[in-house]
């Protein structure tokens, strides 16, 4: 099984690399966290999808400390990375997208995989659940799940996040994401789609994507069939438009193709939204290793 870390976003919003910001005392990164939790579940392989021009701090940094730990392999996300045909406006600097991402690592995969944000802590128990239901699928293709946690479990004291709201059937299978912009107001979680449709509360335990999905390598079929529609759909703002995996899966749904299983976490994220999240983060993770739940260290 692999583990697919996405990390070749701009990082805007932190002001910088922040897939690179040191969390702990002794220099480890949320992606060393991640990498242990995943070998702990019994994922062999990681791929790091990433900006070219970041290949030497990324394996200087985050590679020379796992490369001796679990296979490696690093891919890069180009802007290049586009239908025959069309082309990019020279002035875009921005990658296209997660579902881009994920087809810069098509060489890479084996059968089954994981994506995962690099700048995303998600917990043992997450990686946990993703690796028993990829163990379980023996050859299936176009049965793929989402790993969700509870939107209270997911929040930032410091701004609003961006998640995606789960609706589902009762056999758990998914049925649509809303992509949201959640927040706090008055003391009631608020989410507000993306798309500006009319924004609805939310309970505490309502299910999020957090962005962790299971696939297997038929994936990659659906993403580079469904490029040149979204190309065609985006002609007029190829400045910006996003090729999104949340979207493609949603579509795939739509049309019958393929499930997609809603899997509930007990874990608690943690990430760094916003530069005041690093200290929250720094200390939760400290008493993580205190308490034994990592060893001093990680690889210490």
């Amino acid at each position: 099984m692999d583990l697919v870390i996405l990390a070749a976003g701009m990082g805007s919003r932190f002001g910088g690399l922040k897939q690179i910001e040191p969390i702990d005392k002794y220099g480890n990164f949320i992606i060393d966290y991640s990498i242990y939790d995943a070998k702990q579940a019994g994922f062999d392989k990681v791929i790091f999808i990433i900006k070219e021009e970041n290949f030497e701090i990324f394996k200087n940094t985050i590679g020379r400390r796992v490369e001796d730990k679990i296979e490696t392999h690093y891919a890069f996300q180009s802007l290049d990375l586009i239908p025959k045909g069309y082309k990019l406006p020279s002035d875009r600097v921005k990658p296209l997208g997660t579902a881009q991402a994920i087809l810069a690592a098509k060489d890479y995969v084996s059968d089954s995989f994981i994506i995962i944000n690099a700048d995303d802590f998600y917990g043992r128990d997450a990686f946990m659940v993703a690796a028993n239901y990829l163990k379980g699928l023996k050859n299936s293709k176009n049965n793929y799940a989402n790993v969700a946690y509870q939107v209270a479990n997911t929040m930032t004291e410091n701004g609003s996040v961006k998640r995606g709201v789960l609706v589902f059937d009762d056999n758990k299978k998914l049925e649509s994401l809303i992509e949201s912009k959640i927040e706090k107001e008055n003391g009631i979680i608020v989410a507000k789609p993306l798309d500006g449709s009319k924004s609805f509360d939310i309970p505490a335990d309502t299910l999020v994507s957090m962005n962790m999905f299971c696939f297997t390598k038929d994936i990659m079929n659906h993403i580079e069939e469904g490029f040149v529609p979204f190309m065609e759909a985006n002609k007029n703002n190829l400045d910006s438009c996003e090729y999104l995996i949340p979207t493609v899966v949603s579509d795939l749904i739509n049309d019958g193709v393929v499930s997609c299983e809603v899997l509930s976490t007990k874990s608690v994220w943690y990430g760094i939204t916003y530069k005041d999240d690093k200290d929250y983060v720094v200390s939760s993770l400290e008493n993580m290793m205190k308490n034994g739940e990592y060893p001093e260290g990680i690889w210490k």
